[in-house]
Formats: structure tokens, C-alpha cells, sequence
């Protein structure tokens, strides 16, 4: 599997109530259907889609959203966006029945779990370093510095994809 598209899918999720999503817009782009179809399959289809699956962003949830990015990328939307957890994501491809949306629902999937992975991990190094940093206090500023360091480092979002490619499989 080419791991471009992997990675663009994982730069399109955010953690918005608590819950990994995506938006509408994005989610449309990558199966390769307007935003307003994907919109109104989800309005059609509302029984498939509990507030876990999907739900709009409250107007101030759409202005952090935004802020976080730096810009907007909905244009001048009129109604807010939906968001889509990675349930939502396969049953909005269930709903939508291309063949797009299925060959790449998968994908999308694996870029939610791969986030939510990468964001436990985040934690778990996170409260390493808290605990570490309880011990240490005594023994000076020295330590203070480095864990201020490591913070500073798990708080950046990386770029690009780290290290080598993986070796592409000939058949």
C-alpha cells in the first residue's frame, strides 16, 4: 500500500468532543463525491448515523477547527460542517455504494486508528516524563531544562512522514 495517501488521511483528523474525526469536506474529497451528496446520504440515512458516527460542529467548534489550521479551507460554507468518526467513515461509504468510497474506506479506517495510536502513545510518553520530572526535582534546574526540551518536542506535529521509504514489493 503506498503510504502517501495514508498520511494525507491522517493530517485530515482531529480531535474534536473527545472523538477522532474528520470532516465532511475532506472525507468527500477522498472518496471523490460533492460534499453537499455525502451531506445529504447522512441526512437520508440519519438512523445509520448516531452521534458517535457523525455530527455537526457547533459554530465554535468550527472557529477552533479553523484557528488550528490557520486557514480555511470550507470557503463560504453556509452551514456548518459535519464531522465524521471512523464508524461514520465506513457507513458513509456503505451509504454513498461507490466504488471509490469503498476501495479507499479501508485506508481511511487505518489513518484513524494509526492517529489514535500515535496519540496514546503521546500520552503514555507524557506522563513517563511527568513522573521522571516528580523524582528528579531535587536534583536541579539541569533536569527542569531537558523536560521542558521533551515537551516542547511531543507537543510539534511532525512534517512528513519520518525515516526511509519502505522498499516497494515487485511482483
Amino acid at each position: 500500500m503506498n503510504d502517501g495517501p495514508l498520511v494525507r488521511f491522517q493530517h485530515s483528523i482531529f480531535l474534536v468532543r473527545r472523538l477522532w474525526v474528520m470532516l465532511d469536506s475532506d472525507l468527500a474529497e477522498v472518496y471523490q463525491v460533492p460534499t453537499r451528496r455525502l451531506n445529504e446520504q447522512v441526512q437520508r440515512n440519519s438512523k445509520r448515523f448516531p452521534p458517535h458516527y457523525a455530527f455537526r460542529l457547533t459554530r465554535e467548534e468550527s472557529r477552533n477547527l479553523i484557528s488550528q489550521n490557520a486557514t480555511s479551507r470550507w470557503g463560504g460554507r453556509r452551514k456548518l460542517p459535519y464531522v465524521f468518526t471512523e464508524y461514520g467513515a465506513v457507513m458513509a461509504a456503505n451509504v454513498l455504494r461507490s466504488p471509490r468510497a469503498i476501495e479507499k474506506c479501508a485506508q481511511v479506517v487505518e489513518a484513524f486508528v494509526t492517529v489514535s495510536r500515535a496519540a496514546t502513545v503521546d500520552r503514555q510518553i507524557l506522563q513517563r516524563i511527568h513522573e521522571l520530572e516528580r523524582r528528579t526535582r531535587a536534583h536541579g534546574p539541569q533536569f527542569q531544562a531537558v523536560y521542558a526540551v521533551l515537551r516542547k518536542l511531543l507537543a510539534e506535529k511532525p512534517r512528513g512522514p519520518l525515516g526511509f521509504p519502505p522498499p516497494s514489493v515487485k511482483n
